[in-house]
């Protein structure tokens, strides 16, 4: 396992700031006895879901790392939220280790089968499929890699027996829960992308009607399958009787695809280099592609040109700066950024200072036309116009001993594929590659390739210090909004020195081309009338499907959570156990 050690970083020399990787021994660092601040230190989780957030302390409160209380979150959060993310699904992790202050990142990504080809969303015209139409078709499910990445960190960062982290997920499906508003949201007949008959009958009352919020309900598939789970591990899903269901349904029509046992059995978790910048006085780590948090590392060193930090979150010129360096953001990630295994993708070159202030130079002051990509001498590429679905969470973990975990997870669309095996939701992520494999400028870096991992917008963040010690972790949901989800929090607190819940709580503004909405009820009179003497008319309706979790340690070592109003997430703080 690839580990990656941040060394002292003196803030005169932070635009010098470099990662540097070491070798790794077989086993990962154990886990510190005591964390920097061990006065001050407590465990912490924060999530979407009360009874996700209790999975987690209760592994915590046993003695559990924070990787640990990850895979109890996980599978609790498959029963409690299946409309997001489940153990059908995949994820991008990023690991603090308090000892050794190694920064890592774990890819989950789920990939295309190996039958799978360029065209499969296009067409018996040559024309790309709708959004939807895709969404409901076998091969939109992608080989998933939540458990498998969760089981490999696990076994290197764990301390608890795997077996008993299933246990209070599996005690809630099989003794019942009440359902939350949001699942009975997603599961209404009037619901604008309506469930399938498939999910409709996993999560169903007694009589067949749709389940409402407060209802009692048990899901005693998904318990059965989280023994097997716990029993003889990850592979419970990648091998045997869960992986040939697994193989038939994605088999089955409209529009069957073309996913193999061969392809389960073979897919593997990748311990990768994370990146990180310099932002403010503190260093930005985000995974690297096919994550999208590589232009989240431009998004902030374009704003690191203006004077946003000097402005504060009641002046309209902050917000028209952060929809102008959004949109450069975005032109970059959808021309340039997708599975590096497959497509040279140029990032050290999108993160260059040079470059990087040549783009800063376009803000401009009035709202114009949407900004090319910025042009990469020897690079050519098509345009990626793919709108990603906000089925997704995402959750922070800190144990006693002052280890992170910041884990972004999903199963694409809402309830994903609409398909359903062992009381879980199959994902839907190959609908997050490009329809169109190539268009007038030349081949399309996000297409779809068999074994290719589709590119995300998922970014899970952790910030340090310049001594190489834990900051923050946060990260949120949203598709493709989630990169200014994600900005939008480390502005507030890192520019405008807000706690981590007035940041999370900041409106939401999502500029990409000509597409600019805003959380409207939430700005000010002065600041929307501001936007538009720039250009910027907000729309109302489309910028609120953010699910911000996020965790902070004050400069005087105490810890801060924030969860977004916008869900159903809690912070909760647990006090150290004796273990």
């Amino acid at each position: 396992m690839p580990v990656f050690r941040l060394r002292a970083l003196r803030l005169s020399l932070i635009a010098s700031l470099s990662v540097v990787a070491s070798v790794a021994a077989a086993k990962a660092p154990a886990p510190a006895a005591t964390a920097p601040v061990a006065a001050k230190q407590t465990a912490a989780v924060v999530a979407a879901n009360p009874l996700a957030v209790a999975a987690g302390a209760e592994i915590l409160r046993k003695g559990g790392s924070a990787v640990d209380a990850a895979v109890a979150i996980q599978a609790m959060l498959g029963l409690v939220e299946p409309q997001s993310s489940g153990i059908g699904g995949g994820s991008f992790m990023m690991y603090y280790d308090a000892r050794t202050n190694v920064v890592t990142a774990l890819d989950g990504r789920e990939k295309a089968p190996a039958g799978a080809t360029p065209d499969m969303f296009l067409d018996e015209n040559g024309k790309p499929m709708s959004y939807v139409q895709a969404v409901r078709t076998g091969r939109s499910t992608g080989v998933p890699g939540a458990m498998r990445m969760l089981a490999d960190a696990q076994g290197r960062l764990g301390k608890l027996p795997w077996r008993e982290l299933f246990t209070p997920a599996i005690r809630a499906a099989e003794e019942g829960f009440k359902v939350p508003q949001r699942l009975a949201n997603f599961l209404a007949p009037n619901f604008a992308f309506p469930a399938t008959p498939e999910i409709r009958a996993l999560f169903h009352r007694p009589d067949g009607t749709p389940l409402q919020a407060g209802d009692e309900f048990k899901n005693p598939l998904y318990a059965r399958t989280l023994r097997r789970l716990a029993a003889v591990g990850a592979k419970a899903l990648y091998e045997g009787p869960i992986a040939e269901e697994i193989v038939k349904k994605t088999h089955e029509a409209p529009y069957p695809g073309t996913m193999t046992l061969q392809d389960l059995g073979s897919y593997r978790a990748d311990w990768v280099q994370p990146l990180c910048r310099p932002y403010r006085e503190y260093s930005v780590c985000i995974p690297p592609p096919p994550s999208s948090g590589v232009n989240l590392l431009q998004f902030l060193a374009i704003l690191d040109h203006t004077d946003i930090a000097d402005r504060g979150p009641s002046d309209p010129q902050s917000w028209f700066l952060f929809a102008q360096a959004s949109r450069l953001m975005y032109a970059d990630r959808d021309r340039y950024v997708a599975d590096p295994q497959f497509v040279p993708v140029p990032v050290e070159r999108l993160l260059d200072p040079n470059y990087l202030a040549d783009r800063a130079r376009l803000i401009g002051d009035h709202l114009g036309p949407p900004p090319p990509p910025g042009q990469l001498a020897g690079v050519l590429r098509g345009v990626d116009a793919t709108r990603e679905a906000q089925g997704t969470s995402h959750l922070v973990v800190m144990d006693s001993a002052g280890n992170v975990v910041s884990m972004t997870t999903t199963v694409e669309s809402v309830f994903g594929s609409g398909r359903t095996v062992g009381g879980f939701v199959l994902n839907n992520q190959l609908t997050d590659f490009s329809f169109r494999p190539t268009d007038e400028h030349g081949p399309v870096a996000n297409a779809v390739q068999g074994g290719k991992r589709p590119r995300s917008s998922m970014a899970p963040v952790i910030v340090v210090d310049h001594d190489g010690h834990f900051v923050a972790a946060f990260g949120s949901p949203g598709g493709s909004s989630i990169l200014d989800y994600n900005a939008k929090t480390a502005v507030g607190v890192f520019a405008w020195k807000l706690s981590m819940q007035a940041a999370i709580e900041l409106p939401n503004l999502i500029a990409r081309g000509n597409d600019i909405a805003g959380e409207v009820d939430r700005f000010s009179p002065e600041v929307l009338a501001g936007l538009r003497e720039k250009g910027i008319n907000l729309e109302p309706g489309r910028a609120e499907n953010s699910g911000l979790h996020g965790l902070r340690r004050k400069p005087d070592g105490t810890l801060e959570g924030g969860a977004d109003s916008r869900r159903e997430g809690i912070v909760m703080m647990v006090p150290p156990t004796a273990h």
